[in-house]
């Protein structure tokens, strides 16, 4: 065997001045159901108060999927329903799509509105006869009364976040297909925060035609939001990365990526990401319409 020269780099290794790797891109987590062993004990962090729901992803299996009607190849982990006591105005799943898979006609309810955000793999929703591929990170809002597909052309398996919300009418609006990725979108900081707490808006929020705002929230290790949020916005909220602990009513709960929480509204709430990475979520509230009370003029 010949000995290399003197000063000859081990194999592999990059040519100098090469930049390093891209690792800060944002990874999604996404469920992978199966079972735990049977020597696994059943105590966990889920839990369900008047205030709040926090669904650990480590319950997120595969005996607590649905079918859905008009999906093939599709499994379903249903996190959030309008219950007494609890939110009320939406609805929120995991959708995992196989090779193959997908729904011509996923959406049974004329008037619910739809937002899709993919979390791993690629699916394509089609809208009005053309294909929109959404990578991870990518997303759709897809009006009320939009005749649309989601499709899995791919090889490998697509999952997805599904928020669906019955849209509250308001005269001479109507709200436009959205479609796009959070990661080509400018976050905005939030004041005081020295950009380590910022927003990335998915729906607009100058136009009261949407009556939800779909936010991707980023929290910077040691960042908090300072204050206990108070206020009538429902929240459904996934945790895409990292860790946290958030303050939900009077209680201080651990939180992670793949964790879902629901908040009902008026539910005090606070954010502090300890690290060592980024905390960011899916953030879903209600907004941009009046208190309805049933009055008959």
């Amino acid at each position: 065997m010949s000995t290399p020269p003197p000063n000859t780099p081990p194999p592999n290794t990059p040519p100098p001045n090469t930049p390093p790797p891209n690792t800060s891109a944002p990874r999604y987590y996404a469920p992978g159901g199966g079972l735990p062993a049977q020597t696994e004990l059943p105590t966990g962090r889920a839990v369900v108060t008047e205030a709040y729901t926090v669904i650990p992803r480590g319950v997120l299996r595969d005996i607590v999927t649905s079918v859905l009607p008009e999906w093939t190849d599709t499994r379903t982990w249903i996190l959030n329903r309008p219950v007494a006591g609890g939110t009320t105005t939406f609805a929120q799943y995991l959708v995992e799509v196989g090779p193959g898979g997908g729904s011509r006609a996923p959406e049974p309810e004329m008037e619910v509105e739809s937002f899709v955000f993919v979390l791993d793999g690629t699916l394509t929703v089609r809208l009005l006869g053309t294909d929109h591929p959404l990578s991870p990170g990518g997303f759709a809002y897809l009006p009320p009364e939009a005749l649309w597909g989601a499709f899995n052309d791919t090889d490998e398996t697509a999952t997805f976040a599904w928020i669906r919300k019955a849209w509250q009418p308001l005269a001479g609006r109507t709200p436009q297909p959205v479609f796009g990725n959070e990661a080509e979108i400018e976050p905005v900081g939030m004041p005081g925060a020295d950009n380590k707490w910022r927003t990335t808006s998915l729906i607009p929020v100058d136009d009261v035609a949407y009556d939800m705002h779909v936010n991707v929230v980023t929290f910077e290790p040691g960042a908090v939001s300072p204050f206990a949020g108070t206020h009538v916005m429902e929240h459904g909220l996934y945790v895409l990365e990292g860790k946290a602990v958030y303050r939900l009513n009077q209680d201080w709960v651990e939180v992670e990526a793949g964790d879902y929480l629901s908040l009902r509204a008026f539910c005090p709430q606070a954010c502090y990401a300890g690290g060592p990475g980024n905390f960011r979520y899916l953030l879903y509230q209600d907004v941009n319409r009046q208190v309805l009370l049933g009055g008959r003029r």
